[in-house]
């Protein structure tokens, strides 16, 4: 594989990335009983923001940077300078990442971010098929008796990791979508036997917005995948009709915690505000399945 997640880490993808993940690890730790994260595509865990790579694209400029400094997309019709308490949990905890002492320096991926929000008792197996960013990851999690590094396909390591011991967590599936519209067969695949497995488990998919008629097909597929409940959450930075650049992002989570939507829904509001760049952005947050028993 060519991509490399060091010349996009920090960027507007991100951020709606990462916020979904925070809520939904704060939600598991709402009970007291351990949990497991799984994430099939983990990369190498952090990213170095001064790094040729990051420097080359400046993606992180529009995304995590305009958090740092709300006040200055204020606007008239708005009083919210201030960041919403998820917005604002997640970026301490970035700031507060050994290494971003004296500034964003930087980004932790969804592994590291993972590993800080959890508590003694949680645990997390990470995947990654790269032996170059594998090597990287065991490195950084050497010292963490919690964190298993896996250098493996991450579809096929379900079938090993499912279901986990804790019989409570989440599995990332956040791919590089090289193959485009063909991975999604990939992971409807791999979500179709992962369900048989751990039924009960959360699984929250990342998935990038070129043209909307791409990602459709598979939005219809989970409302019809066998989970109780179906939680979509998107960001658009741009219309959702140009196949030649990312346009925006969502994350569908399967099995999503009850009133998600609620703990998302102020946090989306302001990152279409705070991450706008020559339009409006949009956003979109709805319940995609809903049962009717609550809970």
């Amino acid at each position: 594989m060519n991509y490399r997640h060091a010349y996009h880490a920090g960027n507007f993808a991100d951020v709606l990335k990462h916020t979904v993940l925070l809520a939904l690890i704060e939600a598991l730790r709402a009970k007291p009983t351990p949990f497991c994260v799984i994430d099939t595509h983990a990369g190498s865990g952090c990213y170095a923001l001064d790094s040729h790579e990051a420097g080359k694209t400046g993606e992180y400029k529009d995304g995590i940077v305009r958090l740092l400094f709300p006040d200055l997309h204020k606007t008239d019709t708005s009083n919210a300078g201030s960041l919403p308490p998820l917005l604002r949990r997640w970026l301490d905890a970035i700031l507060d990442l050994p290494g971003n002492e004296d500034g964003l320096k930087l980004y932790p991926g969804s592994p590291l971010q993972v590993a800080n929000a959890m508590r003694a008792e949680d645990s997390a197996q990470l995947c990654e098929l790269h032996p170059e960013e594998a090597t990287r990851l065991r490195e950084l999690f050497r010292l963490d008796h919690r964190v298993h590094v896996h250098e493996r396909n991450g579809y096929e390591a379900l079938k090993a990791l499912l279901p986990p011991k804790e019989k409570r967590g989440l599995v990332l599936i956040d791919p590089p979508y090289e193959a485009q519209e063909a991975e999604y067969r990939v992971i409807e695949q791999a979500l179709k036997a992962a369900l048989q497995r751990w039924p009960t488990g959360m699984y929250a998919v990342w998935y990038p917005i070129k043209q909307r008629s791409q990602v459709q097909p598979f939005l219809r597929w989970t409302q019809r995948c066998g989970a109780r409940r179906v939680l979509r959450a998107e960001l658009l930075v741009h219309p959702d009709d140009s196949p030649l650049r990312l346009n925006g992002s969502g994350m569908v989570i399967l099995n999503a915690p009850w009133k998600l939507d609620d703990a998302l829904r102020e946090p989306l509001r302001a990152l279409s505000r705070l991450l706008s760049k020559e339009r409006p952005a949009t956003w979109h947050l709805d319940w995609l399945l809903e049962d009717s028993t609550g809970g």
